[in-house]
């Protein structure tokens, strides 16, 4: 009798586009390795469902309005603008990345279990890179009318 103790690969394509996001050099076996043991490290720290939890921090880290520059005249204005869903997807994974990369002296997925379980918990730098572009966005709401002219 085997023991299967992941069924990730077929759980959502959000985990896909993660395992894309880490691989390097075109090395998606490498990639899985490191997504597999965040999984397991999630698991370690008291997690029933690791998928769940990862899920949750991109929604938790996923940002609603971006801000985008608009070139009128001289002048350049900073018009806030909804964000598509797969942006929302890109952003909240790129930042999740990009702080777990940020750290130092520690494997590539215990970095990673610690950024998303920060992002699960609303804490650190993925969560507050979403909340200062909402604020940024709230601070240039008088701009929103511009959005229409934004492609």
């Amino acid at each position: 009798m085997v023991k299967k103790e992941f069924t990730w690969a077929q759980s959502s394509e959000k985990i896909e586009k993660i395992i894309n996001y880490i691989m390097k050099n075109w090395k998606k076996s490498v990639a899985k390795k490191i997504f597999e043991n965040t999984l397991k490290e999630i698991k370690s720290s008291w997690h029933m469902n690791p998928v769940i939890v990862v899920e949750t921090a991109i929604e938790n880290a996923s940002p609603s309005v971006m801000i985008k520059s608009k070139r009128v005249g001289w002048s350049i204005y900073q018009v806030p603008v909804e964000v598509k869903t797969n942006k929302r997807l890109f952003f909240s994974i790129k930042w999740i990345l990009d702080a777990a990369n940020s750290k130092k002296w520690k494997p590539m997925y215990k970095k990673l279990s610690e950024e998303i379980l920060a992002a699960y918990s609303n804490q650190w730098s993925a969560v507050k890179k979403k909340e200062e572009t909402h604020k940024m966005a709230e601070a240039n709401k008088a701009f929103a009318y511009m959005a229409k002219y934004i492609s």
